[in-house]
């Protein structure tokens, strides 16, 4: 009795092959996209934290002006502390031979054993330093990638106000700068590397002879962080110390971080409404599909088959549909996750590359699948097979019909036929008209939901970095000096303007908390730098007034009018008390401005800067930053327009790609939601259609009264799609929103084009298919069906 069975399944596949194929295809989408999110989020934080420990990446950095090696005898036995790893840093620009492009960067000390100490340098090409090499130096990954740098290639660095000529040994990576970013947070691999040489050579440029200017500390599993930073500040007090800082405070780390919780966030919310629409349409169109077999299964049971026969027969169905998804989305999974995976390790510097499907999040989509196609199918064939056979082989009886909304208001008259027709169907059954917009509205949702984030973007720079900071070029001294000094920086070639800044890095705290930030010191009158709300409007600076960014005082519990004690970090460290006079609305950041002289006073200073805002006439660049180079007293420089030039590109590639991902699996899903409404429909009302041919209606007023639903269907979809995607990416916002970074809701109205386009696109492909079925429809057997 079971073979005519799984004849009728084999028949039953093939006939509506187009129908399994569109419903795996939803059920791939959202298995794909779940898996791929998730075990890429997994995968990251696998690589992250394998590679932290192999390399004995450090749990505390404390940086110093200058600190003898003798301290840190005494510094070893702070209880909790496991290693100590005394070094050399210092900002540098870079000169390629034969290019003019001004290129920032940092230099490291190496130790003479490759595999001592922490934060250990992973040598990727070429060969390692040796100590007594007066020349070699080894450059991070990303910036020789970029660059297109080879070892043997020559370049120029500027050590303590001196050119000097090294020469690359070897292409290598470092823990601690995997996200290796310039002035700004930004990484720009084009124009910002690290360089790592011999310590005795880099201790005799700086003069730091058994000295160090910072300290790395590894910590014990029971070690208490915030003593042994205490303890260590300390310590190092009367060697300037900068004040420790935790690892999570560690720029490369924190970035890192960020955006891998960025991926999981993404990699939560929106797989998994991917996840849940797939099983929601699942749901509705087999249950639908099955609904109009419901004279075939009464006369299985006349024929005397049993429910439990039947059932299973339906459910054999259902599980060849699922699985063919359920294959079909892994794979897809796998290589989008791999995708991503991929994509995050070309922006962040991992010595290799592992990606692989998580055992629990691989298991939980298919699990969700099966069981919503389980209930789908019991859910149908438990309302069929409630019905006697004699009953259930008549058709069902006709809903109750009464007149519509238009016909109420005496306008239905002002319509054709076809177009009466259509509205309707579409009242009389509130229900399937409000599942199937709900599918459509939701892809497009997703699509919104998936590229929001570039507008919100474009928005961030725009404001940040344009109407907020207007300046060209970001110049960083060695040293405070006095403000007279500025003059110097005028005269560089090229200069339309130019304004000094004083920066100095403090503890804020406010009761019990306390949050390690800096202040800005800007001149009242400033340009350059505009100090602005969450509006734009501008923000006075007066003389022992600050303004605090809003988001570092809703973390400090504070508002305006309040009064905060503010340490610096250097020169006097000693503390003083503030007015919040305004709160500021900076997107990026999390830090206070005050007047320049205010910053110098609190380090003990006189009118002092130590930073430089430059507006350069662009045809002058090459002259300017050569200048730049040749100036002992600037130790770093960021080109700001080239900056923000290179993350648009980059940022537009991978928003592309990703958009293009995300809108193929919204269009499978609503190729699966049309697509199956129309046929199920089709199928639904054949007779009525074959009927009205007959009556002498036109091929295309027959297609209308079908068609024209899902026309009208998609049409109030969309806006409600658009309210659904913004809302779900406000939902987004919320869970990713960091202290760095506020990103704005901002969706402009080319992302709601995208979505609606490719809804669009999809129901005329889907009218294109069914209209050709329409066609088809053999009039008198349909008619017979009646019978």
């Amino acid at each position: 009795m079971v073979r005519p069975l799984n004849r009728k399944l084999l028949r039953d596949l093939w006939r509506l092959k187009s129908q399994v194929i569109t419903i795996a295809l939803v059920v791939a989408s959202g298995i794909g996209g779940y898996i791929g999110s998730l075990s890429a989020h997994a995968s990251l934080a696998a690589l992250r934290d394998g590679y932290y420990e192999s390399a004995r990446f450090a749990h505390v950095f404390a940086p110093v002006r200058r600190a003898p090696r003798a301290i840190v005898t005494r510094l070893r036995s702070l209880p909790g502390v496991l290693d100590l790893d005394p070094s050399i840093v210092a900002a540098t620009t870079i000169t390629i031979p034969g290019e003019s492009d001004l290129m920032t960067g940092q230099i490291v000390s190496l130790p003479r054993d490759p595999d001592s100490g922490m934060n250990r340098v992973v040598l990727a090409r070429g060969r390692w330093v040796e100590p007594d090499d007066d020349s070699g130096v080894l450059i991070s990954q990303s910036f020789a990638r970029a660059r297109g740098i080879q070892p043997g290639q020559r370049l120029s660095v500027l050590m303590n106000g001196r050119q000097q000529a090294v020469t690359v040994r070897g292409i290598a990576l470092s823990p601690a700068y995997i996200f290796a970013a310039s002035q700004g947070g930004f990484a720009d691999d084009t124009r910002f590397g690290v360089l790592w040489m011999p310590e005795n050579r880099l201790a005799s440029a700086y003069d730091l002879k058994g000295a160090f200017n910072l300290l790395s500390l590894r910590l014990g599993a029971h070690g208490d962080e915030r003593s042994i930073i205490t303890a260590v500040d300390k310590a190092l007090a009367n060697y300037g110390a900068a004040g420790a800082y935790a690892r999570k405070d560690q720029l490369s780390h924190k970035m890192l971080t960020q955006e891998i919780e960025e991926q999981r966030v993404f990699g939560t919310v929106l797989p998994s409404v991917f996840l849940a629409v797939a099983i929601f349409l699942l749901h509705v169109l087999l249950s639908r599909h099955i609904a109009t077999e419901r004279t075939q299964i009464a006369a299985l049971k006349a024929m005397g088959y049993g429910n439990g026969t039947i059932g299973a027969h339906y459910f054999a169905f259902t599980s060849v549909t699922v699985l063919f998804g359920v294959v079909l989305g892994v794979a897809v999974g796998y290589f989008f996750g791999r995708w991503m995976t991929g994509l995050y390790a070309r922006v962040f510097s991992f010595p290799d590359f592992h990606f692989a499907i998580v055992g629990w999040v691989g298991a939980s989509a298919v699990l969700l699948a099966v069981v919503s196609g389980v209930v789908a199918t019991f859910s149908a064939v438990r309302a069929v097979m409630r019905l006697p056979a004699a009953e259930a082989m008549r058709p069902p009886a006709a809903p109750h019909f009464h007149r519509t909304f238009l016909d109420r208001l005496r306008l239905g008259a002002l319509l054709p036929a076809p177009a009466r027709m259509v509205v309707r169907e579409i009242e009389r059954r509130p229900l399937r008209t409000s599942l199937t917009t709900l599918g459509i509205a939701s892809s497009a949702a997703i699509i919104i939901a998936g590229t929001w984030w570039g507008d919100a973007f474009a928005e961030l720079v725009d404001s940040e970095l344009f109407r907020r900071d207007r300046a060209d070029v970001l110049l960083a001294l060695n040293e405070p000096k006095a403000i007279g000094a500025f003059a110097e920086i005028r005269r560089l070639p090229g200069v339309l303007m130019a304004e000094a800044a004083r920066t100095v890095p403090v503890r804020l705290r406010h009761g019990a908390t306390e949050y390690r930030s800096a202040l800005l010191g800007l001149d009242p009158d400033a340009r350059l730098r505009r100090v602005q709300d969450a509006q734009g409007r501008d923000l006075p600076l007066t003389n022992g007034s600050l303004v605090i960014n809003d988001r570092l005082a809703r973390v400090l519990g504070v508002r305006v009018g309040d009064r905060i004690e503010v340490e610096p970090i250097e020169g006097t460290r000693r503390a003083t008390h503030l007015v919040i006079s305004a709160e500021s609305g900076d997107l990026m950041g999390m830090y206070g401005y005050v007047t320049r002289r205010d910053a110098a006073r609190l380090v003990g200073e006189g009118d002092t800067f130590n930073f430089a805002r430059v507006r350069v006439d662009a045809a002058q660049d090459a002259h300017f930053f050569e200048a730049v180079r040749n100036t002992p007293g600037i130790a770093a420089a960021g080109d700001k327009r080239r900056m923000v030039a290179n993350f648009r590109a980059t940022s537009q590639h991978n928003l592309l790609m990703f958009a293009t991902i995300l809108s193929v699996f919204a269009t499978c899903i609503a190729v699966g939601v049309v697509y199956n409404s129309a046929r199920i429909t089709l199928a639904e009302q054949s007779w009525e259609l074959a009927t009205l041919r007959v009556m002498g209606f036109t091929r295309a007023e027959v297609s209308w009264t079908l068609l024209g639903q899902l026309l009208v269907q998609m049409l109030i979809a969309l806006p409600i799609g658009f309210l659904i995607g913004h809302a779900l990416a406000a939902f987004i916002l919320d869970l990713i929103s960091s202290e760095e970074f506020r990103i704005p809701l901002v969706v402009d109205g080319g992302t709601y084009a995208l979505a609606g386009t490719v809804m669009l696109a999809a129901g005329v492909a889907t009218s294109l298919i069914v209209r050709r079925r329409i066609d088809q429809l053999d009039l008198i057997g349909v008619l017979k069906t009646r019978d």
